[in-house]
């Protein structure tokens, strides 16, 4: 099994917790499980390795909550955000490719930092708010899921300047990230980043994800929806901050 993952056992023991952690806050918030798996499996993977075994854990993911995510939100905005990220994704791939296996890591981590940082400062754009908004807020998700595979938080960015309910901003992410998976894989068939250790290690670990995505839903509750976004993006931030002061240490 061991040969067939082409990880060692210890490293996948320890992405299995990553993923099983991330698993529970996309069940309980709507998005993050990239950017957690981004931010914490760097210290086993690169991000070019790690972004197309994202994509079957976010499709597993969407799978299981696309019911209510399809029922609450608003659809017209979901699918402009969806078509614009399309466009960006291959850009952002092209980018992942062409620098260096430290300068990807860096730039997925400040990322992750940067745009937690952001929502939890509760900044508000105007001009998201605006279709044009709307399509640079998608062209712009899709850029950055092809470089480090967070395009839920800048979605997340886009929802926080419309001022929506906790309901509606989770089904606009399920959705979004959905509709996301399935024009993604195209570009990372197309670019050769999704192969067979990817297939492998991603239908490995979609197991464990489902499990916390099934927990997580569970504490998605009324009486905890005021709670659930800065406790994600605080999250974010000290996985994103430890990543790369340990890319630091180790240089």
């Amino acid at each position: 099994m061991w040969d067939a993952l082409n990880l060692p056992p210890q490293d996948m023991a320890l992405l299995i917790a990553i993923c099983f952690a991330a698993g529970v806050v996309r069940g309980f918030s709507g998005f993050a499980l990239s950017a957690l798996v981004m931010a914490a499996g760097t210290i086993i993977l690169p991000p070019v390795a790690l972004i197309p075994i994202c994509w079957w854990l976010e499709m597993a993911a969407s799978v299981l909550m696309l019911r209510g995510g399809f029922k609450d939100a608003n659809k017209p905005v979901v699918f402009l955000l969806a078509g614009a990220s399309a466009i960006g994704v291959p850009l952002g791939l092209w980018a992942t490719m062409s620098i260096s296996l430290e300068a990807s890591k860096t730039i997925a981590l400040v990322l992750v930092a940067v745009l937690a940082a952001t929502q939890l400062a509760k900044i508000r754009l105007p001009f998201l708010a605006t279709k044009s908004g709307t399509a640079t807020a998608g062209l712009c998700a899709g850029i950055v899921t092809g470089l480090a595979s967070i395009g839920g938080m800048v979605i997340a960015l886009f929802v926080l300047a419309q001022n929506t309910q906790a309901r509606e901003m989770r089904a606009n992410l399920v959705l979004f990230l959905f509709l996301g998976a399935v024009t993604s894989l195209v570009s990372y068939s197309l670019s050769g980043i999704m192969d067979r250790d990817a297939i492998i290690r991603g239908l490995a670990l979609a197991v464990p994800t489902l499990a916390g995505v099934w927990i997580g839903k569970t504490f998605f509750t009324p009486k905890y929806e005021p709670y659930y976004k800065p406790f994600c993006l605080t999250l974010l931030i000290g996985l994103a901050a430890a990543g790369l002061i340990r890319m630091g240490v180790s240089r």
